[in-house]
């Protein structure tokens, strides 16, 4: 699997096929018992601190609010938070969240406690994001919005995205390509190259090429099957 930079490249796969589990291989929180992960010009160990890493649950502090929550990973790299602070403020604002900035927890949405998750990824990030399921356990509409929310903010993300999801829709939606996990170790990996221009929208998915790859993608995965 070679990911190029500023690619948003989605993994799809069975239960059990090992995405989660490549996840925490990529990151270093897993020793790989075969080959290596290697970033651009760097060796497995300049993994380390150069990666976000989004679990599937958005694992928020109750105690702590948005903007002490996104702090977080500048306080574990001993960063100085003040020299970041203007530039926290301006992404809870391209983010709709400046004015929860002060909010807990269980003051936001759904849908707002993933975005708050997603921006100390992102705060904490240098080269690479890790999103496993980070919509999975939002309702069908609220996953539609922040879909929109984030293909508006593509172009200033300008960051490396794999993402994990089972939802073939979203796959389409916000990648540039696919990658079906095998259930079987030694079998190929599969891929499926998404061509629809950037920015999208949302309403591509009533598109009849939409449809298309979908079903692509739906007869890959019932062969993996």
């Amino acid at each position: 699997m070679e990911i190029e930079k500023g690619e948003f490249v989605s993994i799809i796969g069975a239960s059990g096929s090992g995405k989660s589990t490549l996840f925490k291989v990529i990151s270093g929180l897993l020793e790989p018992s075969d080959g290596e992960i290697v970033l651009s010009n760097g060796t497995p160990d300049k993994r380390l601190g150069n990666i976000g890493y989004m679990p599937q649950k958005d694992l928020l502090l109750p105690w702590r609010t948005v903007t002490e929550n996104i702090m977080l990973p500048l306080e574990i790299s001993k960063v100085n938070k003040k020299e970041k602070q203007a530039e926290i403020r301006e992404w809870l604002s391209k983010f709709d969240l400046l004015s929860f900035e002060h909010a807990y927890p269980h003051e936001l949405s759904g849908g707002m406690r993933q975005r708050v998750a997603f921006l100390r990824s992102l705060i904490s990030a240098k080269d690479l994001l890790l999103l496993d399921e980070p919509f999975g356990a939002l309702d069908s509409l609220t996953k539609r919005k922040v879909h929109k929310w984030l293909l508006d903010l593509w172009e200033d993300l300008q960051k490396t995205i794999l993402f994990i999801t089972h939802d073939l829709e979203e796959a389409i939606l916000l990648s540039d390509r696919i990658y079906i996990l095998p259930k079987e170790n030694g079998k190929p990996l599969k891929e499926v190259k998404v061509y629809f221009k950037r920015p999208r929208s949302p309403e591509i998915i009533y598109q009849s090429e939409f449809i298309h790859v979908r079903k692509e993608l739906e007869c890959l995965i019932n062969d993996e099957d």
